[in-house]
């Protein structure tokens, strides 16, 4: 696996290549991760991932200082997962100068849920993603479903812009008790972790009321927020919304189930798709 420091140095080696796939990550890598990989591997003629840990999109009171850096780890696990190209530039690399030109996404999708309590997350993300679309020229990337609000951004940018890159949705990798994997589950005691498969049994409730009939929506959300909060949770949003867009439901559309609380000091999120409709 070559280990490219500099834009330069990308751009020299994937010179030869006519289908980059690519992963993005910020290391501290799981299975999810690399499920991404594995799965980029026969989708392009070189596999190509990236680890930077993005300051722009870490609000002030945030881990960016304490979030997990596992450099010898994950080219451990990279190397095995059938990657090429390891991307990992330190931050004068990747912005050599203060980012003042950034990507703004739309607001009707950025600025709800995660982007209503974590104000200009998505605007970093965006930032990000396009300069190393840029870096990378990639013609597919993979992204996880697991962070679905995101993957839908993504997407949008994209379309927006032509940027001629097919987005992939990976499913959401879980442990055996339901809990999706993420990077900051790391952060969980051993009592937090037994507790932290209650988020996805929330929206698997959330589920189970739609398709048992139940449209009283609000009433639904409302009893799956308290539920959590018994618990010793601090939710910020257990909702259900329209896949197209992560609007409010009209009839005859499909649902998803999307979810962020606190666990103690760790912050989590979740979502479900539902095989049901209003």
């Amino acid at each position: 696996m070559l280990i490219a420091r500099t834009i330069d140095e990308l751009r020299q080696h994937l010179g030869a290549f006519q289908r980059p796939a690519f992963v993005p990550t910020m290391g501290n890598l799981h299975d999810g991760h690399l499920d991404l990989v594995r799965r980029a591997v026969p989708l392009g003629d070189v596999t190509v991932a990236s680890i930077f840990v993005n300051r722009l999109q870490f609000l002030p009171h945030e881990d960016f200082d304490t979030y997990p850096r596992t450099w010898d780890s994950d080219c451990e696990k990279l190397r095995n997962a059938g990657c090429d190209v390891l991307f990992a530039p330190d931050e004068k690399a990747l912005y050599p100068e203060p980012q003042t030109c950034k990507v703004h996404p739309d607001p009707a999708l950025a600025d709800i849920l995660e982007g209503h309590f974590r104000p200009g997350f998505f605007v970093g993300v965006c930032t990000v993603v396009m300069k190393l679309f840029s870096c990378v020229q990639p013609r597919v990337a993979l992204f996880g479903k697991k962070d679905y609000q995101q993957l839908m951004i993504v997407r949008h940018m994209v379309r927006q812009f032509a940027l001629p890159i097919e987005i992939v949705g990976v499913e959401t990798r879980r442990a055996d008790d339901g809990l999706a994997l993420s990077s900051r589950n790391g952060y969980l005691s051993e009592a937090e972790r037994a507790e932290a498969v209650q988020l996805s049994k929330a929206l698997h409730g959330m589920a189970d009321a739609v398709r048992s009939g139940e449209r009283d929506l609000a009433g639904i959300e409302t009893r799956a927020m308290e539920a959590l909060k018994q618990r010793g949770w601090q939710p910020d949003y257990l909702v259900l919304r329209r896949r197209a867009d992560l609007q409010a439901p009209s009839a005859g559309e499909p649902l998803v189930a999307l979810g962020a609380a606190r666990l103690g000091s760790t912050r989590l999120i979740d979502n479900l798709e539902i095989d049901a409709k209003l």
